[in-house]
């Protein structure tokens, strides 16, 4: 959704003004990332949240692909090692285990 929202504020002349907010931002989560491949823009848009917040705000990624899939995810390896370069330095890796909350709250399991 948020790579979404930063495509529409492109075209829609407000980017810059996105991007200075979501820096500004103390802590973002970016939820599930990896569900779906990503185009050079999206890469390029999350390249540049990643690197206006390194060292400044916390960004909390959740994620079902495996970090070390995550390289190959991005798709470009030069982009995927600046993105995954100010993410894993400082980083607190917390692996989750076991089924799905939804499942076992909806009674499927």
């Amino acid at each position: 959704m948020l790579l979404l929202e930063l495509a529409v504020s492109r075209g829609d002349g407000s980017y810059g003004k996105m991007i200075n907010k979501l820096a500004r931002t103390q802590i973002l989560v970016l939820d599930d990332l990896g569900l779906a491949p990503m185009t050079d823009s999206e890469r390029r848009d999350l390249l540049e949240v990643i690197e206006d917040r390194h060292g400044n705000a916390s960004t909390i990624i959740t994620s079902q692909l495996p970090i070390e899939n995550w390289h190959e995810h991005i798709g470009d390896p030069t982009i995927a090692d600046a993105i995954l370069d100010r993410l894993i330095h400082n980083a607190h890796k917390i692996n989750l285990k076991g089924g799905s909350m939804r499942k076992k709250h909806s009674g499927l399991t």
